[in-house]
């Protein structure tokens, strides 16, 4: 399925540092995917940057045959996102 990133969640990508490689790996491969807001999904993965854990959330929608990116975003309070 082909993963497209809105410019405007490509910009924080950037912003933030991460990888658009790990957007990817994380909707591809998730270790959990939630419901979102207004039929949006949120795939989830950890990532580990220097010595301490992260938690990449990218929300997303379906549209066909596409995944559309709209945002994502690194997290060290993976206990508040549940447990995976």
């Amino acid at each position: 399925m082909k993963i497209d990133i809105v410019p405007l969640a490509q910009r924080k990508l950037e912003r933030r540092g991460i990888p658009e490689g790990w957007v990817i790996e994380t909707i591809n491969l998730p270790s959990k995917i939630i419901p979102g807001y207004g039929g949006r999904k949120i795939a989830q993965r950890k990532y580990i940057i220097g010595e301490k854990e992260y938690l990449l959330r990218a929300v997303y929608e379906e549209e066909g045959e596409k995944k559309v990116v709209l945002t994502a975003y690194l997290t060290s309070q993976i206990e508040r996102y549940g447990k995976e």
